[in-house]
């Protein structure tokens, strides 16, 4: 077992020592290269950050701010003062939730059925699968075949229209694919039921792609925007993209409905907020499955 110290393994440090002078400058220039390209992403969101709570006339006379000189949280009051705020969090948090439990709970049913070679028609219903993937009904017939459901202004449109995705589900399928045969013939010869063969040794085996479906699965029912504008004309129902861009349009003095909002802020600064409101949650819940992220991602769409 090799010894750490200071969170460097001793056969990572006898591998630089032994290292030659092309393998060291090519782990320098990674290095230094990696180093650039995070601040290039870190920047410019500490930029909206240092926005969100920057005064009126530093946003006017500083282009770029990275530490605002006086903090005020006058963008955040006007945002969180608004009536319909907390409401509008309640309708997202139960989209993404049980819109992500009920996706996983078909993708996963659905792609474990294609992974098994047994499968009559397997062949069939996989192609029927990327065939949606290449051509869609479209936005008119998505939205007859809503109206025709009865899902108008309900939140179950944000969620049973899009409910499987064909992309998250083949590499669940090519994940389970992964997984040896070997394992479920065993348990069936225990007496495992496929019910049982799933739930006892797939699901198990698969964390890394349940977590990573599920976090893709997760930002996009926490997106839905363009959904809750189709399908949601009660304004008691919008998620909360949809009426933090009702925020943004009065706090530029656009034609919107103020009587959602009071006094209002400088547009920048409450755009700046919106944008740390709508994406703080997943940034919460994304290092939760971090580990997972990359096997999971990887090793889904390149095996089978």
């Amino acid at each position: 077992m090799s010894k750490k110290s200071n969170g460097i393994s001793l056969k990572d440090a006898n591998k630089w020592k032994y290292a030659s002078k092309g393998e060291k400058t090519f782990d320098i220039l990674n290095i230094v290269f990696l180093s650039v390209f995070s601040l290039m992403c870190l920047i410019p969101f500490i930029n909206i950050l240092a926005t969100s709570f920057a005064t009126p006339g530093e946003i006017t006379t500083r282009t770029f701010i990275l530490l605002p000189r006086t903090f005020t949280t006058d963008a955040y009051k006007y945002i969180l003062s608004t009536p319909t705020i907390f409401r509008s969090i309640g309708v997202s948090l139960f989209v993404t939730i049980v819109g992500t439990f009920i996706s996983m709970v078909l993708t996963s049913f659905m792609a474990y059925a294609l992974s098994r070679r047994y499968l009559h028609g397997r062949g069939f219903f996989n192609f029927l699968v990327v065939f949606t993937m290449l051509f869609s009904g479209g936005m008119i017939p998505t939205f007859l075949v809503v109206n025709n459901l009865g899902l108008i202004d309900s939140v179950w449109s944000l969620i049973l229209p899009g409910a499987i995705s064909a992309y998250n589900m083949i590499i669940m399928r090519n994940f389970f694919q992964g997984i040896p045969d070997s394992l479920e013939e065993s348990a069936k010869m225990d007496g495992c039921t496929d019910f049982g063969v799933f739930f006892r040794i797939i699901l198990p085996l698969s964390l890394p792609s349940i977590a990573t479906i599920s976090l893709f699965y997760a930002v996009n029912y926490w997106n839905t925007y363009q959904s809750a504008i189709l399908y949601i004309n009660d304004s008691a129902k919008w998620p909360v993209q949809v009426l933090l861009r009702q925020i943004v349009l009065v706090s530029s003095g656009l034609n919107a409905d103020a009587s959602v909002v009071d006094v209002v802020p400088p547009a920048q600064s409450v755009k700046m907020a919106v944008i740390i409101i709508a994406t703080l949650p997943m940034l919460i819940a994304y290092p939760f499955v971090q580990k997972y992220f990359v096997k999971g991602a990887m090793v889904g769409s390149v095996k089978g």
